[in-house]
């Protein structure tokens, strides 16, 4: 059998960016050339370059100021308006490499069409919803009912007897503006959220979970927050650990699920860097298992969900437990949420001894021997 040349891989994403770090780690890890990092500015800026037969992975673009400002319109990374630019700019720069890769003869592993909809909560929601994954029900599946604001929400929640909704923006990632509402008979509302809104009405992420107890307080954020699009779906009840509500990442290459971890918080949002932390893996399977559900299926589902962003090289998915942790749904798909160092793959997976980059660059690996076999 003929050994393919080594193929050689740029990453489009922030030199700065722990990720590509990792990933480069993986790369030299398998003995490849060290992967080429092409810049978000530089494609930004038109003057990102690549190479006949070379693999192009795109990645995210960090939280770098420069970017902000050219993306977002902002300059301070902690501000949560301004996702729709973001998505805009975003979107248009990864067709731009698309177009780029295919001139010079270069591939590219994930596509910008698979891209755009992971980045739209409204149209991933409605994907998944539509090949029978499942999901809990949301009012703004898809895109054709814009939430104008707070009163707006409020009547969507009411036509559809929704009492607990998680308020997303359509575009947000890493929890930022979401907020877990929560509505009572007499009119009373309260919400959770890492968001903090100074005295001039402009909305920060925090590293703290507070609460807002307030139908005004509550408003004011969801109206500051329409204008860049949001999703609003039931708040699901999950099961819990050690008396803290629970949850799955599962990240899945190439169609298989590879890693997993359980997370874990005192509030509803289980994301690691508001308090959140790593629970138990092998007791959650347990538990799921003493009460009569499959981690197989669990981790099927969210195979399920993977195949439907079929062009794109990984995704990470968010897996709710309802509580007695016999059955599952999807709470998110993302793009790049592959962010779990050091964590081990999954028994059986083919990934047991690396973590999630040096899964992403053996399948890479197999691409390319694959190709060469079918080109040979």
């Amino acid at each position: 059998m003929t050994i393919p040349r080594a193929p050689r891989i740029a990453i489009v994403g922030n030199p700065g960016n722990r990720r590509v770090a990792l990933f480069q780690d993986a790369v030299r890890r398998k003995g490849l050339p060290k992967a080429r990092v092409v810049g978000w500015a530089e494609v930004l800026a038109g003057r990102a370059e690549f190479h006949a037969g070379e693999l192009v992975r795109l990645d995210s673009p960090g939280e770098d100021p420069e970017l902000e400002l050219a993306l977002r319109g902002v300059t301070d990374s902690t501000r949560v308006e301004g996702t729709a630019l973001w998505y805009k700019r975003f979107t248009a720069a990864a067709r731009r490499v698309a177009v780029q890769v295919s001139v010079c003869g270069a591939i590219l592993l994930d596509d910008p069409c698979d891209l755009e909809v992971l980045f739209d909560k409204r149209r991933c929601h409605e994907v998944l919803r539509n090949a029978g994954v499942a999901v809990p029900f949301s009012p703004t599946s898809g895109v054709s009912t814009p939430v104008r604001g707070w009163d707006h929400a409020r009547s969507l929640m009411a036509e559809a007897g929704l009492s607990r909704v998680f308020v997303k923006p359509a575009h947000g990632s890493s929890a930022s503006g979401v907020l877990a509402v929560e509505t009572a008979s007499g009119g009373r509302v309260q919400a959770s959220t890492s968001v903090q809104r100074d005295a001039l009405g402009r909305l920060f992420n925090s590293l703290r979970v507070r609460r807002y107890s307030t139908e005004s307080e509550v408003a004011a954020i969801v109206d500051t927050l329409a204008p860049d699009g949001l999703h609003l779906e039931r708040w699901l009840p999950k099961a819990a650990q050690d008396g803290r509500s629970a949850d799955f990442r599962v990240v899945v290459v190439d169609g298989t699920a590879t890693h997993a971890v359980v997370r874990t918080s005192l509030s509803p949002m289980t994301n690691l860097h508001l308090g959140g932390a790593r629970g138990d893996l092998a007791a959650a399977r347990a538990a799921i298992e003493t009460a009569g559900g499959s981690w197989a299926e669990m981790l099927a589902l969210c195979e399920r969900a993977a195949a439907c962003f079929p062009r794109f090289s990984r995704v990470g998915v968010d897996v709710l437990p309802g509580i007695g942790w016999r059955r599952f749904a999807i709470g998110e798909v993302n793009a790049f949420g592959d962010l779990l160092p050091g964590l081990r793959g999954l028994d059986g997976s083919g990934a047991e001894h690396g973590d999630t980059y040096d899964a992403q660059v053996a399948a890479i690996v197999r691409r390319a021997r694959n190709e060469h076999h079918v080109n040979a």
